[in-house]
Parts: structure tokens; sequence; C-alpha cells
């Protein structure tokens, strides 16, 4: 007996010092690419917030290429969103949302997970989020981004950073010297798809499926969307998309349009080399050794519209309305829409004259063509027409021409939506007002508290919570529809039909301002054909 107790007594001695010896972790920590993360738990999801997916892109390597995650020791506590990329700060303004950019730093590569699985063989559909901003402004840190109610749901929400401005954007001969490849620039499209690498790899730790994975975006972040549906290099890395209020479908040219036309290696190269003249730098060692703070002087530098992502021929391999035309992309099935008045939020005010201006200006030889479509009988329908010009060239026609060449050419399911609900006033006395630029997002997250505390009714919240079962059903099976919702019907062909969004309800429409398209379409071919 005495034999018998001794030796249990060893191999509990044993078991308790083996025992100690093991590091002891919280049931949400995770281990992934360079080390252990602890989450937060709050209703039912766990939040993991400033996960690192890429080496800090500072010094030497800033203007490359994202490099591996640098491995950590002990648990990183991922409780607090990562500081914003370097961008020129907006606060409290509806444009831009920058309400939860508290500081900012180059070392931004950083990513967040919402999660409501403990699980690692849950394997929950994964929906990454790309947010906007112009390739120059935003933050995954945004508040109308949380991914918490989306995750109540039964997805594992993502949302990712990427370097904007000159910072993401940069191209220089002198950095296509030094790369393998012979390009530069397009550094933050090579952010979004190290991002998606690092989710193919580590998501299944947080009860993701890496093989059902919807990347989803805004403005920037839907013309994101766009390019990494064409870009040979994220072939693999997701299976749906959307794209709210974004497509890159304009022509390429030596020098960029406004947000329409997007710029070869060339002449990107060429504005590389005046900022760099402008910065007061001889080389590009020069511009590595100067802080970030410089470059945010510089007013092309943080400007919407300035430095943009490129064809280099590498990510973006060619016009990608000539790609999608030859059936040269991913083709993933995908929900593409945009809002009724885009133009709104960028354009406060024009007359009659300046929509004359705009038109010749615009359209050239075709500008009296473009008067029938965009009319000035008076200064108020002046108005509405050029912010009909902006939302139409920058957002309307690029995802009308997304869908009517993917179901042309694809195989996959094409969705279109049109959103054109009133939003409630932001304060009291303020009137009703139609959808402009952003107005999609918080009905899209189910955040109906932010955005500068719209006085969202019951109304907007149930149909939040419909295009809430719209999104998540899509990241679960490519297709919106299930019983009880009303029936969403696939695009057919350049007249629709389209999802109506509006007064509280959806209903299949024809595709709205095909007149408007129309025009744009024939107007655009021409550039194309002179090039």
């Amino acid at each position: 007996m005495k034999l018998w107790y001794e030796k249990s007594m060893s191999v509990l001695v044993v078991l308790l010092l083996l025992n100690l010896m093991l590091p002891v972790y919280a049931a949400d920590t995770v281990k992934v690419e360079g080390g252990l993360v602890e989450g937060v738990a709050a209703s039912g999801v766990t939040a993991y917030k400033g996960i690192p997916f890429a080496a800090p892109p500072i010094g030497k390597l800033r203007w490359k290429a994202p490099q591996p995650v640098v491995p950590w020791s002990g648990v990183l506590q991922a409780n607090e969103f990562a500081p914003a990329c370097p961008q020129q700060i907006y606060p409290n303004t509806a444009s831009m949302n920058n309400d939860n950019i508290k500081e900012m730093s180059e070392d931004c590569l950083y990513l967040n997970i919402w999660t409501p699985e403990k699980s690692a063989a849950a394997k929950l559909p994964v929906m990454v989020w790309i947010h906007g901003g112009g390739f120059a402004l935003g933050a995954s840190s945004v508040s109308n981004y949380e991914g918490l109610e989306l995750a109540k749901n039964g997805v594992v929400v993502v949302s990712i950073a990427y370097r904007l401005g000159a910072f993401g954007f940069l191209a220089h001969p002198e950095l296509s010297a030094e790369n393998q490849a012979g390009i530069s620039g397009n550094y933050g499209l090579l952010d979004q798809i190290a991002a998606l690498k690092w989710v193919k790899h580590n998501i299944a730790a947080f009860g993701g499926d890496s093989a059902n994975v919807t990347i989803f975006g805004e403005s920037a972040g839907g013309i994101s969307v766009s390019m990494l549906c064409a870009s040979p290099l994220a072939k693999g890395l997701f299976q749906h998309a959307i794209s709210q209020s974004g497509g890159n479908f304009g022509p390429v040219k030596k020098v960029k349009g406004g947000n329409v036309y997007i710029q070869r290696l060339d002449g990107a190269q060429a504005q590389g080399l005046a900022f760099a003249q402008r910065m007061g730098a001889k080389s590009v060692a020069e511009l590595r050794d100067m802080p970030a703070e410089k470059f945010l002087k510089d007013t092309e530098a943080v400007t919407m519209g300035g430095f943009w992502p490129i064809c280099d021929g590498y990510v973006i391999t060619d016009d990608q309305y000539k790609l999608y035309a030859q059936g040269k992309y991913n083709d993933v099935d995908v929900i593409i829409g945009t809002n009724s008045n885009e133009g709104a939020m960028f354009v406060p005010s024009a007359n009659s004259e300046h929509l004359t201006g705009l038109l010749k200006q615009s359209f050239g030889s075709m500008a009296e063509q473009a008067q029938k479509v965009y009319p000035g009988t008076d200064d108020a329908v002046a108005l509405q027409s050029v912010r009909n010009i902006f939302r139409d060239t920058v957002f309307a026609w690029p995802s009308w021409s997304w869908a009517k060449l993917q179901r042309k050419t694809g195989k996959s399911n094409v969705f279109v939506y049109y959103f054109d609900q009133q939003q409630p006033p932001m304060q009291q006395g303020t009137p009703l007002r139609s959808a402009i630029h952003t107005d999609e997002i918080n009905y899209v997250f189910g955040n109906m508290v932010h955005n500068f505390n719209y006085k969202y009714t019951d109304a907007d919240k149930k149909l939040s919570a419909l295009m809430m079962k719209y999104w998540i059903n899509f990241a679960k099976t490519g297709n919106p529809n299930k019983p009880g919702l009303p029936e969403w019907e696939q695009f057919k062909n350049s007249a629709g039909p389209v999802l109506g969004i509006r007064s509280g309800r959806v209903y299949m429409i024809p595709q709205p301002n095909l007149g408007q398209l129309e025009f744009l379409d024939k107007y655009f071919r021409s550039v194309r054909d002179s090039e």
C-alpha cells in the first residue's frame, strides 16, 4: 500500500511539474504566423485587433513588396486597433469617416478579426473588408467597419490595412530597377494580396474556412476588389467578391485622368520623379531617409486621386475592360452596386455655366451628345447633372461595365444592386436626403449607431437586417437568395435587372440611368480606340 501511494505521488508530482512547464493560455488565444494572439470576447464574438500580417514597411522596406511577419515572443494582446497608415486626417467630416483614427504610423500592416467560434473545425465563411478613401485616406479602425454584427450571424469578418498615397503607390525608375520584375508602385495592392494570403494560411484557427473567402469593399475598396478580381496574383485567394461603388474599367493612359483613367508604368514613374524633385531628393535612398511627415505636406501625396494603382503589367496586367472582354480574369461570384446620388458628396455646388465647361472639358467633340443626357436647363438641373456625371463616370459606368462584361464572358453568378434609400437626418431640423457615397456601409455592417449619429428608424434597421442576410448568404454560397427573402434575380444584360433598395424595401428594377451609361460606354470606347 505504501509503495503504491509513493509511486502515485511521484507520478502526480511529475505531472504537476510538467504542467507548470507548459504555458497556459486563455480560451481565446490563437497561434498564427509570428506567434500567439489573444482577443477579447463580447456578445458571443471574439475580436482580435491589430494582428500583423507583414513586416513593418519602414526604412529600407519603404516602397518594397510586403515581407513576412516578424515573429514575437509571448502572447500578443490583440485588443486595440493598430495605427492607421500615414494620411491627412479630416476629423468629424461625414465624407471621410475617419472617426476612430487616433494615431498614424508607417508600421501599419495589421488586420482585425471578429469570430463567433472557438473551434478551428467550424469552417465558417470568411468576409474580408477592404476600406475606401481614394487610396489616400481611411483605415480598418473606422467605427462603421466594426464586424461584430456581421459575425453574430455566423461569419468570420476580417478587416485589413494597406499602404496609402505616395507610401502605397509611388513608382520611380530607381524602384523599378531594384525590382526583379522591373516594376514599381502598387505596393498597396500587394499589401492586400499579402493579407489575403495570411487569411488563407491562418483563418482556420479562428473558425474560418480558407476555401470560402469573400472579399468586399467600398469606393477605393470596391475598386480594389475589382482589381483583385483581374489580377493573376490574387487567383485562388477568394471565391466571391462584393464591390460597393467601385470598379476599374476605364481606359489605360500614360497620364492618369481623375479617378477614371489609370496610368501606365512610364507615366507613373514620371509622376514619381516629379514627387522626388518636390521633396528635394536626388535619389530613392534620400527619399527613404526622409521622415513620413514630410510627405504628408505634399498635396499630391495625400489627396484622393493623387497617387493611385497603375497598370504595371504585373499586378494589373492590362486594361481591365479588355481583360474582361477576353475572359482573362478571376471568374468568381460577384455582387456589384452603386448608390443613387454618389456625386453629391463630391460636388457641393454647380450651375449651368459650370456644367457647360465641364461637358466640353470632359467629352470634347461629344459634348453636345453629353448634354442630352446631362441637361442644364436651369442651375438646379445643372447641379444634379454635374453630380450625375461624377456618379456615372467614377462609380456607375465602371460597375455596369463590370456586370455586363462578366455576364457575357464569365460563368459565375452576377448580382447587381442600386441603393436609393433616403437617409435620415443627422441632427434636428435637417431634411431627409438621397443616398450619397458611403451611405450603404452602415446597412451592410448593421452598425446603425455610427455614421455621425444619423437618426436611423426601425425601418432602416429592418432594411439593414435584410441587406446583411443577402451579404451573408452570398458569402456562404455565392448566391444572396434564401427561402423567405425577396428574390434577387441575376443581372442578365445591359438593361438589368438589378435589386432596387428604397423606402425600406427591395424589389427588382431595370438598370437605372441606362441612357447616361450607354452614352459613357460610347464615349469611353472612342477614348480606348484613340489610344
